[in-house]
């Protein structure tokens, strides 16, 4: 028996209910804003425009298809089925959050707030869910596949992202390791970190590096089997090297990073759920054999 796709809700607690964690009242919240010269109105109108979008998102899942209900703080707890069909309501920044716990699962992205948020992975907004969410089970469904980043320690412990990998040292300090490239230069590196970007990535912080440092490199494109990595201001010394600060990994391509001070590796900017390397221990960096699914 072939069960019944199951439509599960991922969203993440909006500024409003942070406040209201934090300060307890909606009159308590008002005065702590006031004295920021800011007032509730556009946190209110923010929030309420979140819980339209869920309440259309819920009112969108047909009679027949099972439902559940995910925060993004719970993500890294909760088991998806092979069955479902993720529908992220939030900004663009959430379907990466949870695409790192995804496996083939079909993404259906849903914008609460157009005048706020790009929608690049979130297109739709909540008065088109009850129109394409009901598609997301077809075979006919019209999917785009983007490239996700892999991570892997030399222990086995793995991470994927869909934005990028950043390796680096836990605080502030400068990350010491030794780099080695897919063509086999290796160089020693005291740097402020490495991110490794998918095309998806590409528009955000490695775009960011890029244009810092008028890079004459051809971003990757997020349906592309690539990926880019930066170094972030490497330090030239008598024992460190600036020569290798950049370059392009395609197909099974990987990067090596080799500890030579503490590291810590995140996805996507979640440093809650985090590799950790100590002297000596690699990681390698190559395109993740997952990739995100996302209706469009």
């Amino acid at each position: 028996m072939t069960l019944a796709p199951r439509a599960v809700v991922v969203h993440r607690r909006t500024e409003l209910d942070d406040l209201l964690g934090r300060h307890g009242t909606l009159q308590q919240a008002a005065f702590f804003l006031a004295g920021r010269g800011r007032t509730l109105d556009a946190v209110q109108a923010r929030h309420d425009a979140q819980l339209a979008a869920l309440a259309a998102a819920s009112a969108a899942i047909p009679l027949d298809w099972r439902r559940g209900q995910v925060e993004r703080e719970d993500l890294s707890r909760f088991v998806f089925g092979a069955e479902d069909i993720v529908v992220a309501v939030g900004q663009d920044g959430l379907v990466a959050n949870v695409a790192k716990y995804l496996d083939g699962q079909t993404v259906v992205g849903v914008n609460p707030d157009p005048d706020r948020n790009p929608g690049v992975l979130v297109p739709h907004g909540p008065a088109e869910i009850g129109r394409v969410l009901p598609k997301a089970g077809a075979t006919s469904a019209q999917i785009q596949s983007r490239t996700m980043v892999h991570a892997e320690l030399d222990d086995g412990q793995t991470l994927s992202a869909l934005n990028e990998i950043y390796v680096g040292h836990p605080s502030h300090q400068s990350a010491r390791y030794r780099i080695a490239t897919h063509d086999g230069a290796v160089e020693r590196h005291s740097s402020s970190g490495v991110l490794i970007g998918s095309g998806t990535g590409a528009t955000g912080w490695c775009r960011s590096v890029w244009r810092e440092r008028a890079s004459e490199m051809v971003l990757p494109k997020p349906n592309k089997q690539q990926l880019c990595w930066f170094v972030r201001e490497a330090w030239p010394s008598p024992a460190t090297g600036t020569d290798h600060t950049e370059g392009l990994l395609e197909g099974r391509q990987q990067l090596s990073i080799i500890a030579e001070s503490d590291l810590v590796v995140f996805g996507d900017g979640i440093e809650s759920d985090s590799l950790s390397l100590s002297w000596g221990q690699q990681v390698m960096i190559t395109v993740s054999p997952r990739r995100l699914r996302l209706l469009v």
